[in-house]
């Protein structure tokens, strides 16, 4: 099993890697396992959701914006200046009933490996959740006009004073559509029934706005353009009939899954959503003593970089008090 680490931190967007920081500065010798690529519906990199963001103008300290996979290889950076170890490896597995705390690990070959801690920092995020077609993807990863965060992407130059689309019903497809209508000259909200699934405060903002109307009864069946979208293919799906539909723009507002999977049976607290659960106001401490949760895998809410890092460093410094309590 192998000598037993002070902390180790899951998980390597912006709180994973600010967590690195603070607890590699304070002498905790973390090791960070930043996962492992896999290529499904959620797309998941190491880096996590900004690693499919081509452009970043909204985290302070870039004037002049910043590619998002750019961004989290200079947090990376900054997390080995301090010594901080990085391990490619996916938690499959987690045992938080006894301390130290047990992780079971695999690498992309599929190679286990155990590793244990005395105090561990889930940041393993939330992944957007994607139609799953091949030119969504394709656009999505290149800045092709493909997004699943509007406050993210909505004010880039490359949307304003044109017609965008939005995927979705519920309030978080109504506060997307509401943002962008700041910007765009045009915004078309796809949805699948007859009646929206928002709250009526939230469909009432949306649909006294002379700039956003629904399109009812519909999906998006594909998603045309080369190197950047020009439209979307929508199916009515009452009739059956398809339709190419234009745009220079399109959100997806379907909601988001956290990365949590790998808790199951850990005896961890999770909400109705699989969001971990925080135990305290302003502080990162979980169900489980000695487990901290920093980033999108417990805020449901906001998901922008700024404030994954900021829940990174809260975790860190919480972490390190409560090692220290226990002298460790």
């Amino acid at each position: 099993m192998g000598d037993v680490e002070k902390i180790v931190i899951i998980g390597s967007g912006p709180a994973g890697w600010t967590a690195a920081i603070y607890a590699a500065r304070a002498m905790l010798d973390p090791v960070l396992l930043e996962g492992v690529p896999k290529q499904n519906g959620g797309y998941v990199l190491p880096g996590g959701q900004l690693m499919l963001t081509t452009e970043v103008e909204n985290y302070p300290g870039y004037p002049e914006g910043i590619d998002g996979p750019k961004m989290m290889a200079d947090f990376k950076k900054q997390a080995q200046r301090f010594d901080t170890r990085i391990e490619a490896r996916d938690v499959v597995r987690c045992d938080f009933s006894t301390r130290p705390f047990t992780l079971e690990t695999r690498n992309g070959s599929g190679d286990e490996k155990t590793v244990t801690a005395h105090a561990v920092i889930i940041a393993s995020g939330a992944t957007a959740n994607w139609i799953g077609l091949d030119n969504e993807r394709r656009l999505a990863t290149s800045g092709g006009g493909v997004s699943a965060c509007a406050v993210c992407d909505g004010a880039l130059p490359v949307f304003r004073d044109q017609v965008l689309v939005v995927v979705g019903g519920g309030d978080t497809a109504m506060e997307e559509a509401s943002y962008l209508t700041k910007f765009a000259s045009k915004v078309y909200i796809v949805h699948r029934r007859d009646s929206l699934r928002a709250s009526k405060v939230m469909q009432d903002r949306v649909l006294k706005n002379p700039k956003a109307q629904v399109i009812w009864n519909s999906v998006v069946t594909d998603v045309l353009g080369d190197e950047m979208i020009s439209g979307v293919r929508l199916k009515d799906v009452e009739t059956g009939l398809e339709r190419d539909f234009e745009c220079k723009g399109l959100f997806l507002a379907i909601g988001h899954t956290p990365a949590t999977a790998f808790l199951e049976g850990s005896g961890i607290e999770l909400d109705d959503k699989k969001y971990l659960k925080l135990t305290a106001a302003q502080r990162m401490n979980t169900s489980i003593e000695g487990v901290f949760a920093a980033g999108d895998v417990a805020d449901s809410t906001y998901r922008q970089a700024v404030t994954a890092a900021g829940m990174g460093c809260q975790a860190a410094l919480d972490a390190e008090r409560w090692l220290a309590e226990q002298g460790k």
